[in-house]
């Protein structure tokens, strides 16, 4: 009877699908995979044990209560029309099926966008980020990080006398424990003493980067000069799923996690934040391949509605700008085309095109053979379920290509294709493979999936591509402020004496793993860069017991004791860093005004950034606006940048400190060798204040207690360019 039973569920899929194909077009591709798990499952008659439910994005139009009622479904979110929900599988069809729903969407995991091959690196010297204005620390703001590995016990978490424990709320949606606070996955901790207890996210042994990455954007440096940017903010963490954390899902919850759970961590950090009263912004330094096939329509929509006011998303442009990433074939040019190397078992591309074009996909072997496979793309289209397969053995090696079509999300009238060749050894030297574009009346384009872009001297001729289109999501989606990675040092010293050069270049140029945009709709990405390479942070203390080996070991350069544990300060690189010194900054920014919202966030930078090429033509899709520069942006946010004689810099030679009692101290690294201006004006222009130091000292004090409570812009004036500029206080 259970034989039958899974026979005829399999039986009914099959005929659904084959009558009912429409539904099919509301489902992205991880939806269909999900839904084909069931298929499988009843043709094997078994009973769905590894694959129960998934968590996606669904449109529906009208009582979508009813709708979720009548199919199990559980309602997790809402942002309109569009919902967040868990979805058993075996009811995904029937809702699918449901006039109301328009569309079920959910896209993979996301990995962490840090090159662990060769950009992860450190030195003491290594540049931290902006110079901070004294007047704003990100005090009052929610500092907000979604990323893995974290070390929730790091004294960097602190506030800088350790005295305060600045984590507030963290969600591990991988804890196998019970909070009781009815979230979807895993548990999450409200208390200090909780969040100290749980000590570190499940996956803290084998992960470090959010360690890192938290500290870059709101660390408090503890007892070493490696302070992050808003160093006195309120911390919410997720610790979310990514490819890397599989090994902690149970093969019944893969499903769980998509970027539909993504969205829902980033709902609960903004939640803490309207909870607790305070603008919020939130650093993501993860991401995936865009697609042409829709796993984003609805994510980037929500996403849309998640931000505003007091709410800011920034996530990391990717680390693919030094590899070819795209080529077009125009109309009037026959073909073009490249082979792929130094991938795995498989090579994955996307192609864009409104013509009719063909494809020639060729493998090669010694001695000059080959095995060529054309297809016209129309025979594609037409193919059953618009996908075409090819199988074959050649030279002793099983190679399969599989070659699927249908309209692009951006543009109906436009057709995508994704590319997926498969073999038994892996492509490249073992097995050189190449793509071409042939047709001399189709306007065709090939954006990079896996598998890298290169040439082989078999075929010289086969030698087009870019970097361009290497954009992560969710950093190209509209709502979201995408962060790309500049450069200042060229190599560091470890803690262990030794040299290790990387040269990304120096200077703040465009560091060259950096991606580039535009998004595949055409928007303009990154918006901002930032100082990404060589950046010195925390590192959990549990990952750095457990991994005593590899790249890590030589990444170290500092060490801190506290409560009796050795804490270690390591240096990564890549637009996983630079993004959360962009959220830092952005702290600062709301702390100033908690209601600028994504838009206002674009209009500073594009006035303030600081213009990364010497021909002007900013912004661009390699820069953006420019680097980011959090003094200007405050200046103008406080509306002072237009006062008369106000630097848009501040110095660099000199410490200033307002202590109690209204006393300012001047603490210059250099003997002034003439007197130093001292101007004080409000944020309304006014000068308030002017003083002559002495030169000769090293040391100085002013009166200032005669002033209200306010915010000020002292400006200096020296003949020592380094003493000149203005700085932000606070009395």
């Amino acid at each position: 009877m259970k034989r039958k039973t899974f026979l005829l569920l399999f039986l009914f899929i099959v005929q659904c699908i084959l009558a009912d194909g429409d539904y099919i077009a509301k489902l992205s591709p991880l939806v269909r995979r999900a839904l084909n798990d069931v298929a499988v499952s009843a043709h094997h008659r078994a009973p769905l044990q590894h694959v129960r439910n998934i968590c996606a994005f669904v449109r529906v139009e009208g009582d979508a209560e009813q709708v979720f009622a009548t199919n199990g479904c559980t309602q997790l979110a809402r942002f309109g029309d569009i919902y967040i929900a868990d979805i058993p599988l075996a009811n995904l069809h029937a809702l699918a099926c449901e006039r109301a729903v328009q569309r079920i969407e959910a896209g993979g995991r996301c990995t962490v966008l840090m090159d662990t091959t060769g950009i992860v690196v450190g030195t003491p010297a290594a540049y931290r980020g902006q110079s901070l204005p004294q007047a704003y620390t990100g005090k009052g703001v929610v500092m907000g990080v979604q990323d893995i590995g974290f070390d929730l016990t790091h004294p960097n978490f602190y506030d800088m006398a350790t005295g305060t424990y600045r984590i507030k709320r963290f969600w591990d949606q991988l804890s196998d424990g019970n909070s009781g606070n009815g979230l979807y996955v895993g548990a999450d901790y409200r208390t200090e003493a909780d969040i100290l207890r749980y000590a570190r996210s499940r996956d803290g042994l084998v992960q470090t980067h959010g360690t890192h990455t938290l500290g870059i954007a709101a660390g408090s440096g503890y007892d070493k000069d490696f302070q992050g940017i808003a160093y006195d903010s309120d911390i919410c963490l997720v610790s979310n799923a990514v490819t890397q954390d599989t090994i902690f899902i149970a093969d019944e919850d893969l499903y769980k996690y998509t970027s539909a759970t993504d969205a829902l961590g980033f709902k609960y950090i903004f939640d803490y934040a309207e909870e607790a009263g305070k603008p919020c912004v939130i650093s993501f330094s993860e991401g995936s391949h865009q697609d042409f096939s829709g796993e984003d329509v609805l994510f980037y929509e929500a996403l849309e509605q998640l931000v505003g006011p007091g709410r800011i998303l920034v996530a990391s442009a990717g680390n693919e700008g030094h590899i070819k990433t795209y080529f077009r074939k125009p109309i009037g040019q026959e073909a073009a085309g490249t082979f792929f190397g130094y991938s795995d078992r498989c090579v994955y591309f996307k192609l864009r095109s409104a013509d009719d074009f063909i494809l020639r996909l060729t493998v090669y072997g010694d001695n000059g053979s080959t095995n060529v496979v054309t297809l016209n793309s129309a025979d594609v289209l037409s193919a059953p379920d618009g996908k075409y397969e090819h199988t074959f053995t050649f030279n002793g090696v099983d190679v399969k290509f599989t070659v699927e079509g249908y309209p692009s999300c951006y543009d109906a009238t436009v057709m995508a294709y994704e590319v997926l060749a498969e073999s038994d050894v892996p492509f490249g030297f073992a097995l050189p493979f190449s793509a071409e574009l042939i047709g001399n009346d189709a306007d065709v384009e090939l954006f990079y999936g896996s598998g890298e872009l290169t040439t082989n001297a078999i075929r010289p001729d086969l030698c087009a591509g870019e970097s361009r289109y290497s954009i992560y999501s969710p950093g190209s989606a509209p709502a979201v402020i995408c962060a790309g990675a500049t450069s200042y040092r060229t190599g560091f010293v470890n803690s262990h004496g030794e040299w290790v050069a990387l040269d990304w270049g120096k200077n703040g140029v465009r560091s060259g793993y950096s991606s580039v945009g535009p998004s595949f709709d055409g928007r303009m990405k990154p918006e901002v860069m930032a100082p990404g390479t060589n950046v010195v942070s925390s590192f959990s203390h549990f990952y750095t017991a457990n991994e005593t080996s590899g790249y890590d070991i030589h990444s170290e350069v500092a060490k801190s004791v506290f409560n009796g544990t050795e804490y270690t300060w390591n240096v990564a690189s890549g637009t996983s860093m630079s993004t959360p010194v962009v959220g830092g900054i952005i702290a600062l920014w709301l702390e100033a005004n908690p209601q600028l919202a994504p838009d206002d966030i674009r209009g500073i930078l594009a006035r303030t950034c600081s213009r990364m090429n010497s021909k002007g033509h900013a912004p661009d899709n390699y820069c953006g606006y420019g680097e980011i520069d959090a003094y200007k942006g405050l200046l103008d946010i406080l509306g002072v940048s237009g006062i008369s004689g106000i630097s848009s810099s501040a110095p660099s030679g000199v410490s200033i400190r307002l202590h109690e009692g209204g006393q300012l101290s001047f603490s210059f690294d250099s003997v002034p060798l003439s007197a130093v201006e001292v101007k004080i004006y409000s944020v309304a222009g006014l000068i308030c204040g002017r003083y002559v130091l002495p030169s000769r000292q090293s040391d100085a004090t002013v009166d200032i207690s005669r002033l209200n409570s306010g915010v000020y812009v002292l400006q200096i004036s020296s003949t020592q360019p380094s003493l000149s500029g203005s700085v932000l206080i606070r009395k």
